[in-house]
């Protein structure tokens, strides 16, 4: 048998050619890179009203390390779209610089930003100057009481404050976020679309994933994207969206006939597994392959041990050709990542 080119590599070894492949023929070319796990709300899918054990400032990637990280994913290993999350994110204090450098980088990737808002307001401005190019905003209800028991904190001012600082900034379309937890804020689907749309603001429903820091995720107890396309199909026409979808995790619609859209991700009843293309870096360095998935692979180790940019991509594509073919929640051997959504980063 002839041996593999090195183009082709081996099923125990990704070639470097391919980039961040894995062994069903995937590419990750979307790194989502967490820079914090603290948070200022206390969204009770994500973690307790008490907060969770931080991780202590010498094991978080210092700034340079993330921008030193982000270089190799974008120069050496294909990525061309990068997205900082938390926690949140605007609680870093480094957070403009390390957008300058990431949009520093040739070729330029595409830069994102997935955050709550709390303080957008004042840095929409700085961080359009450093190269932002794109926000995502977590807005689960316009209810102030509801969004003091989602969030545990008094914060739906600020929050819309900051949707509007980014919207003025030049961020637009500004997308909005929401996950609606039943008997809570699962009646307010249609008032959240009516806001998005009279604002120009594109809203995505997402399906409540097993990430909760409590561990009580129940999938019979989940509103899912059938629900959510339902109740918005009692008050809005709502066609399939032409456009091709590729790789994004969002199944979008025309409302009334457009321009206006809304998308629902189904990550649980309508799993988009097999055209997924993302890498994820935790703000301690490690990458994980999937969101749910179980191991890591540490990648500030090689860094503070002084291995070169060479080393360090050769193990981030060995991370990424063990990735799984899909999250496998449906499987009864599923079990919850060890990490909630706050740690692994959005």
């Amino acid at each position: 048998m002839a041996a593999p080119t090195p183009t082709q590599g081996t099923a125990n070894t990704p070639s470097p050619a391919l980039g961040l492949r894995d062994r069903h023929g995937r590419t990750a070319t979307d790194l989502r890179v967490s820079l914090t796990d603290r948070c200022n709300l206390r969204c009770t899918y994500c973690m307790p009203e008490a907060g969770l054990p931080w991780l202590p400032k010498p094991e978080l990637l210092t700034d340079a390390e993330v921008s030193r990280l982000v270089g190799i994913a974008v120069r050496d290993l294909g990525v061309n779209e990068v997205r900082f999350t938390g926690g949140e994110p605007l609680l870093r204090p480094g957070l403009v610089d390390i957008v300058t450098a990431a949009a520093a980088l040739e070729p330029r990737p595409e830069i994102s930003l997935t955050t709550n808002a709390i303080g957008l307001e004042r840095l929409a401005a700085p961080l359009v100057a450093a190269g932002l190019d794109r926000v995502n905003v977590s807005l689960d209800t316009l209810d102030p009481g509801t969004f003091k028991e989602l969030a545990k904190r008094d914060r739906l001012e600020a929050t819309l404050r900051g949707i509007e600082g980014a919207a003025a900034s030049g961020l637009a379309p500004v997308k909005l976020n929401t996950v609606l937890m039943r008997g809570i804020n699962d009646a307010e689907a249609p008032a959240l679309l009516r806001f998005a749309v009279a604002h120009g603001y594109q809203l995505r429903f997402i399906e409540q994933m097993p990430l909760d820091a409590a561990g009580v995720w129940r999938r019979d107890e989940m509103v899912t994207a059938a629900e959510i396309l339902e109740a918005l199909k009692a008050e809005f026409d709502l066609v399939p969206d032409p456009a091709h979808r590729g790789s994004a995790p969002a199944e979008t619609w025309l409302v009334d006939g457009g321009p206006a859209k809304v998308g629902v991700i189904g990550s649980v009843t309508r799993p988009f597994c097999g055209d997924c293309d993302r890498t994820r870096l935790t703000a301690d360095g490690q990458v994980r392959n999937c969101l749910f998935a179980r191991g890591e692979t540490d990648l500030r180790g090689l860094l503070r041990d002084g291995a070169s940019d060479a080393e360090i991509g050769a193990r981030w594509r060995e991370a990424m050709w063990g990735k799984l073919p899909g999250h496998g929640i449906d499987d009864p051997s599923f079990l919850q990542p060890a990490r909630p959504m706050s740690a692994i980063g959005g």
